[in-house]
Formats: structure tokens, C-alpha cells, sequence
């Protein structure tokens, strides 16, 4: 079965291209001119991932994904023509998965679709437990003391190889190839934001993490000895 794709992108030309390229692919895409649209369309319909302008008449995409971040978990791509890293980095902290500049080639927004919706299929497998906290990758859910933590699905396969590799320390580099699965451009700094909103969630105290602990100059090392 295809996968199913919202398109909220007001460029109508634009997104003729994307929905033809995408189809031609084998995904059935449902567009949508702005914000409101997309949100109504989604709330009554069901799709496999989010591709989301960031500039949007009415209300913004970062808006829109906040929306759409409160009440599911479905997978974001989000576009954007601006420059500046901060609008990008607030898309991330918002609950996107992962950003593509505009310009773009369409075979590369195809590339970064599939990755994400590769991390929605992460292998079943026995629950992986660390004192309080349960990584349970069949459900693709995070507990402490057996409540759900909310994050996105790029947060929690990154949270799942993190804790895999336990007492290993992983650059971003290996983090991004290894949750990404392709060797696709970078932003270094949205890993940092989204172990940020992982520690948010599963930590006691974000700022004196005792889980994800940061090795300086180096990346991450998931802590084998927890509480």
C-alpha cells in the first residue's frame, strides 16, 4: 500500500511539481494552499508523513506544526526559503522531524521522505529497560515508571540508538547516518535540539541530565547505569 502524504504548501506551482514527482514515486498526496486547510484535512484523515512550508498565508507552518505536534505524532518535513538557522532550529523544537531548504532538488525532498518514514518502521524487539525508563521499539513508546513520554518518531529512533549503543559515545555525524539511514546534508545543530527534547522528557532534571549525557567535543554516550 502507498504511502499517504499532506502537502501544505501555498506555491501552487511548486506543489504541482512535488505531488507529480512524489506520485510518479508511488505516494498519493493530498495538497493543501495553507495552514488552516491543512490542519482541518488532517484532522479527519489519516497520512503517513507531513510535508509543511514554514511561510504560509494565514497562520505560519511553525504554527501549524505546533498544531499538529499537540495531537498526533505523524512525521514532519518542513520547507523553508529563509536563511536564518533560528527559524529552523524553532521548527525542530516545535516537533518537526527534519527541515529542507528552498531551493530544492525534488529527488532530495524524496530522499529525506523516505528516511523519515523509514524511522516509523523501527524493528520489533524486546523492550529495551534502564531502571525508570522503558525504550519499547515494537510500540515505538517511551515510559517512565510505565507513563508515555511524548516525542516525535525521529526523537524517539534517535532516544532507541542511543540506548542500543549504551556506554558508547556517537558523534553527530554517526547519530545523524545511523537514525537518517542516508548520508543526506546536515544541520549538526538539530541533533542537538532534538536530544534537548529528549531529555525533557525523560529526564528528572533536563539540566543535570543523568540518561543522555553529553562527552564534549565528541557527541552523546547513553548512560548503561540508571536509577
Amino acid at each position: 500500500m502507498s504511502h499517504r502524504i499532506l502537502l501544505i504548501e501555498d506555491d501552487t506551482r511548486l506543489a504541482a511539481m512535488v505531488a507529480e514527482y512524489l506520485g510518479a514515486a508511488g505516494y498519493r498526496v493530498t495538497p493543501a494552499g495553507t495552514g488552516e486547510a491543512g490542519l482541518a484535512i488532517q484532522a479527519r484523515e489519516s497520512f503517513d508523513a507531513v510535508v509543511l512550508d514554514l511561510m504560509l498565508p494565514g497562520i505560519d507552518g511553525l504554527e501549524v506544526c505546533k498544531q499538529l505536534r499537540a495531537r498526533s505524532d505523524v512525521p514532519v518535513l518542513m520547507l523553508t526559503a529563509r536563511g536564518d538557522a533560528a527559524d529552523r532550529v524553532l521548527g525542530l523544537e516545535l516537533g518537526a522531524d527534519d527541515y529542507l531548504p528552498k531551493p530544492f532538488e525534488p529527488r532530495e525532498l524524496l530522499a529525506r521522505l523516505r528516511a523519515i518514514l523509514r524511522r516509523g518502521r523501527l524493528p520489533r524487539g524486546d523492550v529495551l529497560r534502564f531502571g525508570r525508563l522503558e525504550v519499547d521499539r515494537a510500540a515505538r513508546e517511551a515510559r517512565i515508571d510505565g507513563e508515555a513520554r511524548t516525542m516525535t518518531s525521529y526523537q524517539f529512533a534517535l532516544l532507541t540508538t542511543l540506548a542500543e549503543n549504551a556506554g558508547r559515545v556517537l558523534s553527530r555525524e554517526q547519530l545523524m547516518d545511523q537514525v537518517k539511514g542516508a548520508e543526506l546534508e546536515a544541520f549538526d545543530r538539530s541533533i542537538d535540539v532534538h536530544v534537548s527534547r529528549i531529555r525533557q522528557a525523560i529526564e528528572d532534571d533536563p539540566k543535570q541530565p543523568r540518561r543522555i549525557i553529553t562527552v564534549r567535543g565528541a557527541g552523546y554516550v547513553f548512560a548503561k547505569a540508571q536509577e
